[in-house]
């Protein structure tokens, strides 16, 4: 499905019931927004590793403006804030007054933004191998230096210079990457499952020399008072866990939730672990919303 808002064309797709009948009336599920990272990557990976929420939520899969399937845009409108500002343009086209949100990695960048700015509209968050500031590259990059092979040293270059040209150095740089990203790092299953994703390297590179060395968020944290769950990986190397332990506490009442076998791809490293996190934590928040 597409939707026309701010100038441009967003990719969506929905997944699950929003009404399901009980004994005696129809329940209501939350209406769970799963926003992807990169920036410049897609939704695709949400439908292997997350579309099983389904019974628990209904889950709207978003590519962000320019991404995946989105239409592309004006690059200078490639930014966190439009992102932002995009994601609520899609709630009010879809004529909902309330949703839960899911981002990992940037879009749970994404995501805290929308809490931040938006708080009216969010019933629930799920922040998931993030970070609330540009402090995280700073890491990131030290880690590498400490833990990484010299080819993983050599394709970070292109994430932190932001020069990536083509998909190719993009699909190197993931599989050269991959061991670090995960835990279970299968090569065999990043070559079949390549071709499902579309990555668009230029908002990388634009993401990555611009906002994303300048957001911070973390004064603004405070003022997100909903329910809010922050899920990290113990050897994440590009959010390390110490980000999402800063996360949850400067939001009031947040649950954190540390990974002990997870790096980035905490969905694919403890997928059950996982599932089970997010659905205890969308049925807590539903049977708040009946009360």
């Amino acid at each position: 499905m597409r939707a026309r808002i701010n100038g441009t064309e967003i990719y969506f797709d929905v997944d699950g019931m929003g009404l399901v009948p009980g004994e005696d009336r129809m329940v209501e599920r939350p209406v769970l927004f799963l926003l992807h990272g990169g920036p410049g990557s897609d939704h695709s990976s949400f439908k292997s590793n997350s579309a099983a929420l389904r019974d628990t939520a209904q889950l709207v899969f978003v590519d962000h403006r320019g991404s995946g399937r989105s239409a592309p845009a004006d690059p200078r409108t490639y930014t966190l804030d439009q992102n932002i500002d995009d994601l609520d343009a899609l709630r009010e086209h879809l004529g909902l007054e309330r949703i839960s949100v899911l981002g990992s990695s940037y879009g749970g960048m994404v995501a805290q933004g929308y809490a931040i700015r938006y708080p009216e509209r969010v019933a629930n968050l799920i922040l998931v191998a993030t970070a609330p500031s540009f402090r995280f590259m700073e890491d990131a990059r030290q880690i590498v230096n400490e833990r990484g092979t010299a080819d993983q040293q050599r394709v970070c270059q292109w994430l932190w210079e932001g020069t990536f040209e083509s998909q190719e150095q993009v699909y190197e740089y993931y599989k050269t990457m991959g061991p670090l990203y995960s835990t279970r790092f299968d090569a065999e299953k990043l070559d079949k499952g390549w071709p499902r994703s579309i990555r668009n390297f230029e908002q990388l590179n634009l993401g990555f020399t611009t906002f994303l060395k300048t957001f911070d968020l973390i004064e603004q944290l405070p003022s997100i008072k909903c329910p809010t769950l922050v899920l990290g990986g113990a050897h994440d190397w590009i959010c390390p866990p110490r980000h999402s332990e800063l996360v949850a506490e400067r939001i009031p009442r947040a649950h954190l939730k540390i990974f002990a076998n997870s790096s980035h791809a905490i969905a694919d490293d403890e997928p059950e672990a996982y599932l089970a996190a997010v659905r205890g934590f969308l049925t807590y928040c539903n049977k708040l919303e009946i009360r």
